[in-house]
């Protein structure tokens, strides 16, 4: 398993307003947070410029590859939708922070 950071942004779905203005918002955070007890998501949040209602976000995510953070965010209700799309995903090497994340992905 390997960290990689994911760059998430509105999608040709995406309404007006912000990211708790959009449909299935409780459905989007149950999925997201399911990601993240199984230990797939490490973290996530808004970058800049999401308070003007676009949202973009970064997830740092553990998996064995590319193939695997694009099915596996494909299940998120807001990436069906149209909501969310993966804009990049690439392999992040972590060599100062969290120990915590380091050794889940190398461990």
């Amino acid at each position: 398993m390997s960290a990689y950071a994911v760059i998430r942004e509105a999608g040709p779905g995406w309404g007006e307003g912000g990211v708790f203005d959009q449909p299935q918002v409780e459905e989007h955070a149950a999925f997201m947070n399911g990601l993240a007890d199984e230990g797939f998501v490490f973290c996530a949040g808004p970058l800049s410029g999401t308070e003007a209602g676009r949202v973009r976000v970064l997830l740092i995510v553990n998996a064995e590859g590319e193939d695997e953070v694009r099915r596996r965010l494909a299940g998120d209700p807001w990436a069906m939708s149209e909501r969310l799309i993966v804009s990049s995903v690439e392999p992040w090497q972590i060599l100062v922070g969290s120990t915590n994340v380091a050794d889940a992905v190398s461990g």
